[in-house]
């Protein structure tokens, strides 16, 4: 059967009809002149380039190269411009034409981004295609006014025990993380970041000059544990150029800025401002700028403040969204009054400090709770949280001291024996494992646990065993008492007794099996560990 045949009067219909409208589009049609200032390369260094015939550039405006790469303005001089290159330059040469944009730097913002992983300019780096969003914002931003901000009041729970109970940290806080290399820092905020899978608070992870190695075990990480889909990942790698290492976290902070303003929690990680204090230094180096401590700048200072000002908790009227901002800074050989641990200590409202001496012993995370403080997150956290871990600080507090003064080898009384080794089983509490958060009812009950020296009868080599064991008799409470525990702003009595009742029966239980069957793990666990030695 063959088809009909077209129908030639009604195609030569609608062609008359384009041939119309393109004859009237073509006389109305008003050539306009569009002025283009054009510069040409007087010279190019490592990420920096000297340009010259751009009289009208603005400060910090984009400038287009040749190939595709940007570049940021930087110095203003009457003879020429200093421009920060975001990109490979081995193929700038001097004698290029150099264009401007009339705009400042800007970064792609939305849903979109969730669960990607770009570098700083927006360019996918996961090869899953172009990011579809159109939506873009400027990497530069002034933070909101203090009218637009409301106190921090809500806990963000990390699921970590030594972190949730004893340097808490509110929504809109600004926590520093800082140690040593090699002592668990990214760690803390992975895990920070797994924790918050059905709490409704997107994440948002920015690697400055890290090993790309390191940034994809850590976006596998993620990926595994299902933390990718409600993350934006923003990567800029240690042989990257030094101004793509400079605008990572300003970029990343205006992704975040954008999901705080449309209302919602951000936790935003900067792993770490060591590199990116590094990369400013390079470059202001590299602008002839003049160094201060160190070889850094003059303004090292403000271009941390001006990012971490951008974190926090906005009022009712902007919205209530909340940016809560985990900065990562390394310090060499725990010295923690140097010069950018000082000056983001003096900007953040609080410090997490690993400890090197901890990692070596395997306490993990290897937080020293005695220099680590947070300024704000007291407040935000629960009054069920204050209720079972203010002892809990002393007690370890004067562990602490005890365990100093038994190294002496002086003769120790009773209660001193049992102070340390209540002291050894809380240390042993708030250890745990890497990337295995904790519920807020199973914290709640470990803590009363200790809290009741429930745990002392308990062998060190077993006390990771005995917590598992009251973690699965919380899983049996009944589900109106987790609801309460988990939400609730105040721990009632009842609450606390029927909690406190089910890690002693789950206590009572592991310890007779452990007396069972003596020997495993090497030792008899029927007998605690003599805590001087």
């Amino acid at each position: 059967m063959t088809s009909a045949p077209p129908d030639l009067t009604s195609l030569q219909g609608a062609l008359d009809e384009a041939l119309a409208a393109i004859r009237q589009r073509l006389q109305a049609f008003q050539p306009q002149l569009r002025p283009r200032e054009v510069g040409t390369v007087a010279s190019v260094s490592t990420g920096i380039a000297r340009v010259q015939g751009l009289p009208h550039v603005g400060f910090e405006e984009l400038l287009q190269f040749p190939g595709g790469l940007s570049g940021i303005a930087f110095n203003l001089d009457e003879d020429g411009v200093d421009v920060v290159l975001l990109g490979d330059h081995a193929h700038l040469h001097a004698g290029q034409e150099v264009q401007r944009t009339g705009r400042v730097m800007d970064v792609a913002v939305g849903d979109a981004l969730l669960g990607r992983v770009i570098d700083p300019l927006g360019r996918p780096l996961d090869g899953l295609g172009r990011v579809a969003t159109t939506e873009r914002l400027p990497i530069e931003r002034p933070a909101a006014a203090i009218m637009d901000r409301a106190p921090v009041t809500e806990p963000l729970q990390t699921g970590l025990k030594v972190v949730d109970a004893l340097i808490p940290i509110g929504r809109g806080q600004r926590e520093l993380i800082l140690g040593d290399r090699q002592t668990g820092k990214t760690a803390i905020a992975i895990d920070a970041i797994f924790n918050q899978r059905g709490k409704g608070v997107l994440c948002v992870y920015c690697a400055i000059g890290q090993r790309a190695s390191a940034v994809a075990k850590a976006v596998a990480k993620l990926r595994q544990k299902g933390a990718l889909e409600y993350t934006v990942v923003v990567v800029a790698e240690g042989n990257d150029a030094p101004g793509l290492a400079y605008i990572a976290p300003y970029a990343a902070t205006s992704i975040a800025e954008h999901f705080m303003e449309a209302g919602r929690d951000v936790l935003i990680v900067y792993d770490d401002l060591t590199h990116h204090a590094r990369a400013y230094r390079e470059l202001s180096l590299l602008l002839r700028r003049p160094p201060g401590r160190e070889a850094f700048p003059g303004d090292i200072f403000y271009i941390h403040s001006r990012m971490l000002e951008r974190a926090t908790h906005l009022n009712g009227a902007r919205g209530g969204g909340s940016m809560t901002a985990l900065p990562i800074i390394e310090t060499e050989a725990q010295n923690i009054s140097a010069y950018i641990p000082t000056n983001l200590i003096s900007i953040t409202d609080g410090q997490i400090v690993l400890s090197p001496s901890l990692f070596a012993l395997g306490v993990l995370p290897a937080v020293d709770v005695s220099t680590s403080v947070s300024r704000v997150g007291g407040k935000a956290q629960r009054a069920a949280y204050r209720a079972v871990a203010g002892d809990l600080k002393l007690a370890y507090a004067q562990f602490e001291e005890l365990e100093t003064f038994a190294r002496f080898g002086a003769r120790l009384d009773d209660d001193t024996r049992q102070a340390i080794a209540h002291g050894q089983r809380i240390r042993a509490c708030l250890a745990q494992p890497e990337f295995s958060p904790v519920s807020v009812p199973a914290q709640i009950a470990i803590l009363l646990a200790l809290n009741a020296a429930l745990f002392d009868p308990v062998p060190l080599e077993h006390m990771a065993d005995a917590q598992r064991a009251v973690e699965d008799a919380v899983k049996g409470l009944p589900d109106d008492t987790l609801e309460r525990l988990a939400d609730a702003e105040k721990l009632t009595d009842a609450d606390r007794e029927q909690v406190t009742e089910a890690a002693r029966l789950a206590l009572d239980i592991f310890l007779a099996q452990a007396q069972a069957s003596p020997g495993r793990d090497g030792g008899d666990p029927g007998t605690a560990t003599d805590p001087t030695t």
